[in-house]
Protein backbone atom coordinates (compact mmCIF):
# COMPACT_ATOMS: atom_id res chain seq x y z
CA UNK A 1 0.00 0.00 0.00
CA UNK A 2 1.07 3.66 -0.44
CA UNK A 3 0.31 4.62 3.05
CA UNK A 4 0.89 2.04 5.48
CA UNK A 5 -0.84 2.89 9.34
CA UNK A 6 2.41 1.52 10.67
CA UNK A 7 4.38 4.15 8.32
CA UNK A 8 6.50 6.87 11.21
CA UNK A 9 4.37 9.12 10.68
CA UNK A 10 1.10 7.63 11.67
CA UNK A 11 3.15 6.28 15.10
CA UNK A 12 3.90 9.88 15.95
CA UNK A 13 2.77 10.44 19.47
CA UNK A 14 0.71 13.42 18.78
CA UNK A 15 -0.79 13.42 15.29
CA UNK A 16 -3.03 16.09 14.23
CA UNK A 17 -6.50 14.97 13.03
CA UNK A 18 -6.44 16.11 9.69
CA UNK A 19 -3.16 14.10 9.37
CA UNK A 20 -5.14 11.49 10.58
CA UNK A 21 -8.35 12.09 8.26
CA UNK A 22 -6.20 12.19 4.66
CA UNK A 23 -4.56 9.02 5.88
CA UNK A 24 -7.56 7.46 6.31
CA UNK A 25 -9.01 8.65 3.06
CA UNK A 26 -5.88 7.91 0.99
CA UNK A 27 -6.26 4.59 2.32
CA UNK A 28 -9.64 4.18 1.62
CA UNK A 29 -9.19 4.86 -1.89
CA UNK A 30 -6.41 2.39 -2.07
CA UNK A 31 -9.24 -0.52 -1.13
CA UNK A 32 -12.08 1.30 -3.69
CA UNK A 33 -9.09 0.69 -6.26
CA UNK A 34 -8.94 -2.94 -4.95
CA UNK A 35 -12.48 -3.90 -4.87
CA UNK A 36 -12.83 -2.26 -8.70
CA UNK A 37 -10.04 -4.74 -10.04
CA UNK A 38 -11.86 -8.08 -8.02
CA UNK A 39 -15.07 -6.98 -9.40
CA UNK A 40 -18.42 -8.18 -8.04
CA UNK A 41 -22.06 -7.82 -10.01
CA UNK A 42 -23.72 -7.72 -6.92
CA UNK A 43 -22.19 -4.80 -5.61
CA UNK A 44 -25.19 -2.63 -6.96
CA UNK A 45 -28.52 -3.25 -6.51
CA UNK A 46 -31.86 -1.90 -7.66
CA UNK A 47 -34.40 -0.80 -4.79
CA UNK A 48 -38.03 0.62 -4.33
CA UNK A 49 -37.84 4.52 -3.61
CA UNK A 50 -39.31 3.32 -0.33
CA UNK A 51 -36.13 1.64 0.62
CA UNK A 52 -33.53 3.90 -1.04
CA UNK A 53 -33.17 6.62 1.65
CA UNK A 54 -29.78 6.73 3.02
CA UNK A 55 -28.47 4.73 0.08
CA UNK A 56 -25.88 5.55 -2.30
CA UNK A 57 -26.98 6.58 -5.86
CA UNK A 58 -24.46 3.95 -7.91
CA UNK A 59 -25.13 5.47 -11.31
CA UNK A 60 -26.35 9.11 -12.59
CA UNK A 61 -30.31 9.41 -12.62
CA UNK A 62 -31.15 10.47 -15.88
CA UNK A 63 -34.49 12.49 -16.19
CA UNK A 64 -36.81 10.81 -18.93
CA UNK A 65 -38.92 14.17 -19.88
CA UNK A 66 -38.07 17.48 -19.40
CA UNK A 67 -39.22 19.59 -16.19
CA UNK A 68 -41.71 21.79 -16.91
CA UNK A 69 -42.49 19.63 -19.75
CA UNK A 70 -43.80 22.83 -21.11
CA UNK A 71 -43.41 26.30 -20.81
CA UNK A 72 -45.67 27.56 -18.03
CA UNK A 73 -46.71 30.21 -15.82
CA UNK A 74 -44.89 31.00 -12.53
CA UNK A 75 -47.83 32.52 -10.76
CA UNK A 76 -51.38 33.18 -10.90
CA UNK A 77 -52.26 36.08 -13.29
CA UNK A 78 -52.75 36.79 -16.90
CA UNK A 79 -50.80 35.28 -19.62
CA UNK A 80 -50.19 37.92 -23.27
CA UNK A 81 -47.61 38.46 -25.72
CA UNK A 82 -44.83 40.02 -23.82
CA UNK A 83 -44.56 42.51 -27.20
CA UNK A 84 -47.39 44.77 -26.53
CA UNK A 85 -44.97 46.21 -23.63
CA UNK A 86 -43.25 48.16 -26.95
CA UNK A 87 -46.00 50.70 -26.69
CA UNK A 88 -45.30 53.86 -25.31
CA UNK A 89 -48.25 53.97 -23.77
CA UNK A 90 -48.40 54.36 -19.83
CA UNK A 91 -51.21 52.12 -19.70
CA UNK A 92 -52.38 48.75 -21.27
CA UNK A 93 -55.63 47.71 -21.16
CA UNK A 94 -56.27 43.79 -22.00
CA UNK A 95 -59.22 41.59 -23.34
CA UNK A 96 -59.91 38.57 -21.17
CA UNK A 97 -60.87 35.61 -23.43
CA UNK A 98 -60.44 32.66 -21.28
CA UNK A 99 -58.90 31.02 -17.87
CA UNK A 100 -56.17 28.35 -18.39
CA UNK A 101 -56.20 25.91 -15.16
CA UNK A 102 -52.61 23.63 -13.85
CA UNK A 103 -53.95 20.64 -15.68
CA UNK A 104 -56.18 21.85 -17.79
CA UNK A 105 -54.42 23.69 -20.64
CA UNK A 106 -55.88 26.63 -22.82
CA UNK A 107 -56.33 25.18 -26.84
CA UNK A 108 -56.88 28.15 -28.47
CA UNK A 109 -55.02 31.05 -29.73
CA UNK A 110 -54.40 34.20 -27.82
CA UNK A 111 -54.20 37.24 -30.22
CA UNK A 112 -53.07 41.20 -30.11
CA UNK A 113 -54.55 43.27 -27.36
CA UNK A 114 -55.95 39.63 -25.46
CA UNK A 115 -54.79 38.06 -22.48
CA UNK A 116 -55.93 34.69 -20.99
CA UNK A 117 -56.40 34.60 -17.13
CA UNK A 118 -53.48 31.80 -15.99
CA UNK A 119 -53.52 29.58 -12.65
CA UNK A 120 -49.32 28.48 -11.24
CA UNK A 121 -48.27 25.62 -13.21
CA UNK A 122 -50.84 25.90 -16.08
CA UNK A 123 -49.31 26.12 -19.54
CA UNK A 124 -48.65 28.69 -21.46
CA UNK A 125 -51.36 29.55 -24.37
CA UNK A 126 -49.47 29.72 -27.76
CA UNK A 127 -48.95 33.42 -28.38
CA UNK A 128 -48.22 34.56 -24.95
CA UNK A 129 -44.84 34.48 -23.36
CA UNK A 130 -45.26 36.88 -20.12
CA UNK A 131 -47.41 37.18 -17.05
CA UNK A 132 -48.46 39.77 -15.13
CA UNK A 133 -49.16 38.78 -11.48
CA UNK A 134 -53.57 39.23 -10.68
CA UNK A 135 -52.12 41.80 -8.20
CA UNK A 136 -50.18 44.45 -10.50
CA UNK A 137 -53.75 44.38 -12.70
CA UNK A 138 -56.87 46.33 -12.43
CA UNK A 139 -60.17 45.08 -13.23
CA UNK A 140 -62.24 47.85 -15.64
CA UNK A 141 -65.09 45.12 -16.21
CA UNK A 142 -65.48 41.40 -16.77
CA UNK A 143 -63.91 41.04 -19.34
CA UNK A 144 -60.90 43.77 -19.36
CA UNK A 145 -57.96 44.36 -17.73
CA UNK A 146 -55.19 47.36 -16.74
CA UNK A 147 -52.14 47.34 -15.63
CA UNK A 148 -48.64 50.13 -15.50
CA UNK A 149 -46.32 49.48 -18.42
CA UNK A 150 -43.10 49.81 -16.59
CA UNK A 151 -44.28 47.04 -13.97
CA UNK A 152 -42.47 44.31 -16.23
CA UNK A 153 -40.78 42.80 -19.43
CA UNK A 154 -41.34 41.00 -21.45
CA UNK A 155 -40.90 36.88 -20.93
CA UNK A 156 -41.21 37.65 -16.96
CA UNK A 157 -43.12 34.77 -14.82
CA UNK A 158 -42.51 32.26 -16.96
CA UNK A 159 -41.02 28.99 -16.91
CA UNK A 160 -39.43 27.32 -19.94
CA UNK A 161 -39.63 23.63 -20.93
CA UNK A 162 -36.81 22.32 -19.21
CA UNK A 163 -35.72 24.79 -17.36
CA UNK A 164 -35.48 22.95 -14.45
CA UNK A 165 -34.39 19.43 -15.65
CA UNK A 166 -33.77 18.28 -19.39
CA UNK A 167 -34.57 15.27 -20.83
CA UNK A 168 -31.79 12.86 -20.93
CA UNK A 169 -29.19 15.06 -18.54
CA UNK A 170 -28.26 14.03 -14.64
CA UNK A 171 -31.31 14.31 -12.46
CA UNK A 172 -29.23 13.44 -9.36
CA UNK A 173 -25.60 12.77 -10.11
CA UNK A 174 -24.07 9.20 -8.46
CA UNK A 175 -22.68 9.15 -5.07
CA UNK A 176 -25.44 11.02 -3.62
CA UNK A 177 -26.10 10.13 0.18
CA UNK A 178 -30.32 9.75 -0.87
CA UNK A 179 -32.36 12.13 1.04
CA UNK A 180 -36.06 12.20 1.10
CA UNK A 181 -36.27 14.72 -1.72
CA UNK A 182 -34.25 13.28 -3.79
CA UNK A 183 -36.77 10.32 -3.58
CA UNK A 184 -39.50 12.78 -4.09
CA UNK A 185 -37.62 13.98 -7.10
CA UNK A 186 -37.23 10.80 -8.60
CA UNK A 187 -40.93 10.51 -8.13
CA UNK A 188 -41.87 13.76 -9.87
CA UNK A 189 -40.07 12.18 -12.59
CA UNK A 190 -41.92 8.86 -12.72
CA UNK A 191 -39.32 6.50 -11.75
CA UNK A 192 -39.98 3.65 -9.18
CA UNK A 193 -37.00 2.35 -8.24
CA UNK A 194 -33.26 3.11 -8.17
CA UNK A 195 -29.68 1.89 -8.62
CA UNK A 196 -27.53 2.05 -5.34
CA UNK A 197 -24.68 0.91 -3.74
CA UNK A 198 -24.74 -2.59 -1.92
CA UNK A 199 -24.74 -1.77 2.01
CA UNK A 200 -21.93 -2.41 3.41
CA UNK A 201 -21.40 -4.90 5.56
CA UNK A 202 -20.01 -3.59 8.91
CA UNK A 203 -18.95 -5.48 12.16
CA UNK A 204 -19.39 -4.06 15.56
CA UNK A 205 -17.51 -5.76 18.90
CA UNK A 206 -16.57 -4.54 22.17
CA UNK A 207 -14.08 -6.15 24.24
CA UNK A 208 -13.29 -5.94 27.99
CA UNK A 209 -13.45 -8.23 30.97
CA UNK A 210 -15.76 -5.60 32.43
CA UNK A 211 -18.28 -5.04 30.31
CA UNK A 212 -21.85 -6.72 31.03
CA UNK A 213 -24.94 -7.32 28.87
CA UNK A 214 -28.12 -5.85 29.16
CA UNK A 215 -29.80 -8.03 31.43
CA UNK A 216 -27.28 -9.66 33.39
CA UNK A 217 -26.44 -8.46 36.95
CA UNK A 218 -23.57 -6.04 37.77
CA UNK A 219 -20.90 -7.32 40.07
CA UNK A 220 -17.86 -5.53 41.80
CA UNK A 221 -15.90 -3.53 38.77
CA UNK A 222 -18.05 -4.34 35.79
CA UNK A 223 -20.46 -2.23 33.92
CA UNK A 224 -23.30 -2.08 31.18
CA UNK A 225 -21.97 -2.28 27.46
CA UNK A 226 -23.31 1.01 25.86
CA UNK A 227 -20.50 1.32 22.97
CA UNK A 228 -22.49 -1.05 21.15
CA UNK A 229 -25.84 0.29 21.22
CA UNK A 230 -24.26 3.60 20.63
CA UNK A 231 -22.59 2.34 17.08
CA UNK A 232 -25.62 0.83 16.59
CA UNK A 233 -27.59 3.77 16.33
CA UNK A 234 -24.54 5.62 14.76
CA UNK A 235 -24.21 2.90 11.90
CA UNK A 236 -28.12 2.32 11.40
CA UNK A 237 -28.37 5.96 10.24
CA UNK A 238 -26.13 5.01 7.62
CA UNK A 239 -28.93 2.75 6.24
CA UNK A 240 -25.58 -0.26 6.40
CA UNK A 241 -25.78 -3.69 7.58
CA UNK A 242 -24.74 -4.80 10.95
CA UNK A 243 -23.41 -7.95 12.49
CA UNK A 244 -22.88 -7.56 16.01
CA UNK A 245 -20.43 -9.59 17.20
CA UNK A 246 -21.43 -8.76 21.07
CA UNK A 247 -18.70 -8.98 23.67
CA UNK A 248 -15.28 -10.56 23.54
CA UNK A 249 -13.11 -11.07 26.39
CA UNK A 250 -9.89 -9.58 26.85
CA UNK A 251 -7.39 -12.66 26.56
CA UNK A 252 -5.78 -12.69 22.77
CA UNK A 253 -7.31 -16.25 21.67
CA UNK A 254 -11.03 -15.11 22.02
CA UNK A 255 -10.04 -11.39 20.41
CA UNK A 256 -8.09 -13.45 17.65
CA UNK A 257 -11.12 -16.15 16.80
CA UNK A 258 -13.31 -13.11 17.28
CA UNK A 259 -11.71 -10.97 14.62
CA UNK A 260 -10.93 -13.30 12.09
CA UNK A 261 -14.45 -14.28 12.17
CA UNK A 262 -15.67 -11.02 11.61
CA UNK A 263 -13.62 -10.22 8.82
CA UNK A 264 -14.84 -13.03 6.84
CA UNK A 265 -18.05 -11.56 7.15
CA UNK A 266 -17.72 -7.93 7.14
CA UNK A 267 -16.17 -5.07 5.02
CA UNK A 268 -15.29 -3.08 7.92
CA UNK A 269 -15.04 -4.29 11.65
CA UNK A 270 -15.07 -1.66 14.09
CA UNK A 271 -14.20 -2.39 17.96
CA UNK A 272 -13.85 -0.79 20.84
CA UNK A 273 -11.66 -1.09 23.78
CA UNK A 274 -8.38 -2.71 23.66
CA UNK A 275 -6.34 0.01 21.71
CA UNK A 276 -4.56 1.81 25.26
CA UNK A 277 -1.61 0.81 26.22
CA UNK A 278 -3.12 -1.31 29.60
CA UNK A 279 -1.49 -4.75 30.14
CA UNK A 280 -4.78 -6.56 28.96
CA UNK A 281 -5.06 -4.48 25.63
CA UNK A 282 -4.01 -7.01 23.69
CA UNK A 283 -5.66 -5.92 20.41
CA UNK A 284 -1.97 -4.51 18.80
CA UNK A 285 -0.26 -7.80 19.29
CA UNK A 286 -3.09 -9.89 17.54
CA UNK A 287 -3.09 -7.10 14.10
CA UNK A 288 0.33 -7.35 14.07
CA UNK A 289 -0.84 -11.55 13.44
CA UNK A 290 -3.84 -10.53 10.90
CA UNK A 291 -3.14 -7.38 9.08
CA UNK A 292 -1.72 -3.80 8.73
CA UNK A 293 -2.45 -1.32 11.42
CA UNK A 294 -1.62 1.42 13.23
CA UNK A 295 -1.75 2.44 16.32
CA UNK A 296 -2.26 6.11 16.79
CA UNK A 297 -1.95 8.72 19.67
CA UNK A 298 -4.29 11.56 18.01
CA UNK A 299 -4.49 14.88 19.09
CA UNK A 300 -7.62 15.54 20.21
CA UNK A 301 -9.91 15.19 23.05
CA UNK A 302 -11.59 13.01 23.60
CA UNK A 303 -10.60 10.24 21.95
CA UNK A 304 -6.47 10.24 21.91
CA UNK A 305 -6.07 6.60 21.35
CA UNK A 306 -7.14 4.59 18.12
CA UNK A 307 -6.48 1.84 15.53
CA UNK A 308 -6.49 2.26 12.34
CA UNK A 309 -5.98 -0.32 9.03
CA UNK A 310 -6.47 -3.41 7.61
CA UNK A 311 -7.72 -6.95 8.16
CA UNK A 312 -5.98 -9.44 5.46
CA UNK A 313 -8.33 -11.53 3.33
CA UNK A 314 -9.86 -14.33 4.93
CA UNK A 315 -9.79 -17.65 3.40
CA UNK A 316 -13.55 -18.35 2.07
CA UNK A 317 -14.27 -14.37 1.84
CA UNK A 318 -15.55 -14.20 -1.81
CA UNK A 319 -14.28 -12.14 -3.52
CA UNK A 320 -11.37 -12.43 -1.12
CA UNK A 321 -11.37 -8.20 -0.45
CA UNK A 322 -9.42 -7.12 2.72
CA UNK A 323 -11.32 -5.67 5.57
CA UNK A 324 -11.30 -2.27 6.65
CA UNK A 325 -10.81 -2.18 10.28
CA UNK A 326 -11.20 0.87 13.38
CA UNK A 327 -10.09 -0.02 17.07
CA UNK A 328 -11.95 2.88 19.02
CA UNK A 329 -11.31 4.00 22.42
CA UNK A 330 -13.23 2.47 25.47
CA UNK A 331 -15.39 5.12 26.70
CA UNK A 332 -18.63 6.01 25.87
CA UNK A 333 -17.90 9.29 24.58
CA UNK A 334 -14.82 9.12 22.91
CA UNK A 335 -16.01 6.25 20.71
CA UNK A 336 -18.93 8.57 19.47
CA UNK A 337 -16.67 11.13 18.82
CA UNK A 338 -14.25 9.13 16.77
CA UNK A 339 -16.69 7.58 14.82
CA UNK A 340 -17.91 11.41 14.20
CA UNK A 341 -14.91 12.58 12.58
CA UNK A 342 -13.21 9.87 11.59
CA UNK A 343 -15.36 6.23 10.70
CA UNK A 344 -18.79 8.16 9.50
CA UNK A 345 -16.47 9.57 6.52
CA UNK A 346 -14.38 6.56 6.22
CA UNK A 347 -17.68 4.30 5.60
CA UNK A 348 -19.23 6.85 3.19
CA UNK A 349 -16.26 7.24 1.29
CA UNK A 350 -15.86 3.34 1.04
CA UNK A 351 -19.70 3.04 -0.08
CA UNK A 352 -18.95 5.35 -2.81
CA UNK A 353 -20.60 9.03 -1.62
CA UNK A 354 -19.04 11.86 -2.94
CA UNK A 355 -19.69 13.80 0.34
CA UNK A 356 -18.22 12.22 3.01
CA UNK A 357 -17.63 15.50 5.55
CA UNK A 358 -20.65 17.01 7.92
CA UNK A 359 -21.01 20.49 6.82
CA UNK A 360 -19.75 23.24 9.88
CA UNK A 361 -21.52 26.19 10.68
CA UNK A 362 -20.79 29.02 13.36
CA UNK A 363 -22.51 30.24 16.76
CA UNK A 364 -21.63 32.19 19.68
CA UNK A 365 -20.08 31.01 22.55
CA UNK A 366 -22.47 31.93 25.56
CA UNK A 367 -19.66 31.18 28.20
CA UNK A 368 -15.86 31.06 28.88
CA UNK A 369 -13.88 27.80 27.28
CA UNK A 370 -10.80 26.14 28.60
CA UNK A 371 -8.39 25.30 26.31
CA UNK A 372 -5.19 24.10 25.38
CA UNK A 373 -3.71 24.68 22.27
CA UNK A 374 -1.55 21.89 20.58
CA UNK A 375 -5.05 19.35 20.24
CA UNK A 376 -8.37 19.55 18.42
CA UNK A 377 -11.41 19.22 20.57
CA UNK A 378 -14.80 18.10 20.53
CA UNK A 379 -16.90 19.88 23.15
CA UNK A 380 -20.49 18.52 23.32
CA UNK A 381 -22.87 21.35 23.17
CA UNK A 382 -26.44 22.54 22.73
CA UNK A 383 -26.74 25.14 19.52
CA UNK A 384 -29.56 28.07 20.07
CA UNK A 385 -30.50 31.44 19.59
CA UNK A 386 -30.35 34.77 21.18
CA UNK A 387 -32.88 37.22 21.77
CA UNK A 388 -31.21 39.10 18.56
CA UNK A 389 -31.84 35.55 16.27
CA UNK A 390 -28.01 35.03 16.04
CA UNK A 391 -27.04 31.35 16.83
CA UNK A 392 -25.64 30.60 20.25
CA UNK A 393 -24.05 27.52 21.87
CA UNK A 394 -23.63 26.47 25.35
CA UNK A 395 -21.73 22.98 26.74
CA UNK A 396 -23.45 20.36 28.14
CA UNK A 397 -21.32 20.33 31.40
CA UNK A 398 -18.52 18.54 32.44
CA UNK A 399 -17.12 17.07 29.35
CA UNK A 400 -15.44 13.81 31.06
CA UNK A 401 -15.12 10.69 28.21
CA UNK A 402 -16.98 8.96 30.24
CA UNK A 403 -20.18 11.29 30.65
CA UNK A 404 -22.44 9.77 28.05
CA UNK A 405 -25.05 12.44 29.40
CA UNK A 406 -22.80 15.12 27.60
CA UNK A 407 -23.98 13.51 24.73
CA UNK A 408 -27.12 12.72 25.25
CA UNK A 409 -28.11 15.99 26.16
CA UNK A 410 -25.68 18.13 23.22
CA UNK A 411 -27.22 18.36 19.90
CA UNK A 412 -23.88 19.62 18.11
CA UNK A 413 -19.84 19.26 18.71
CA UNK A 414 -18.31 22.88 19.53
CA UNK A 415 -15.68 22.22 17.26
CA UNK A 416 -12.06 23.92 18.88
CA UNK A 417 -9.13 23.99 16.45
CA UNK A 418 -5.57 22.69 16.89
CA UNK A 419 -4.02 25.73 17.77
CA UNK A 420 -7.11 27.38 19.45
CA UNK A 421 -6.61 28.33 23.37
CA UNK A 422 -9.15 29.64 25.69
CA UNK A 423 -12.50 31.19 24.44
CA UNK A 424 -14.13 34.06 25.67
CA UNK A 425 -17.91 34.35 25.94
CA UNK A 426 -18.96 36.05 23.11
CA UNK A 427 -16.48 34.77 20.90
CA UNK A 428 -17.80 32.68 17.57
CA UNK A 429 -16.71 29.18 17.47
CA UNK A 430 -17.32 26.33 14.88
CA UNK A 431 -19.78 24.26 15.01
CA UNK A 432 -21.22 20.29 14.03
CA UNK A 433 -24.64 19.88 13.92
CA UNK A 434 -25.43 16.55 15.08
CA UNK A 435 -28.95 15.92 12.74
CA UNK A 436 -30.17 17.76 9.67
CA UNK A 437 -33.25 18.40 9.16
CA UNK A 438 -33.06 16.60 5.49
Amino acid sequence: MKHSPNSPMLLSTSLHVDDARKAISELVNELIDESKAIGDPADIETVSLDQALNRILAEDLLSPINVPAADNSAMDGFAFDGALLNTSNAEITLRVIATALAGKPYEGQVGQGECLKIMTGAVMPAGCDTVIPQEFTNPLDADHIEFKRGQLKAGENRRLSGEDLQLGKPAITAGRLLRPSDLGLAASLGIATLKVKRKLRVAILSSGDELRALGQPLDAGSIYDSNRYSLTGLLNRLNLEIIDCGIVQDDPASLKQAFIAAAARTDVLISSGGVSVGEADFTKQIMQELGDVGFWKIAMRPGRPMAFGILKPVSGKSPARKTLFFGLPGNPVAVMVTFYQFVRAALLQLNGANQTQAPLTQAISEAPIRKKPGRTEFQRAIIGRNADGKPTVKLTGSQGAGILRSMSEANCFVILGHEQGNINAGEWVDVALFDGLL
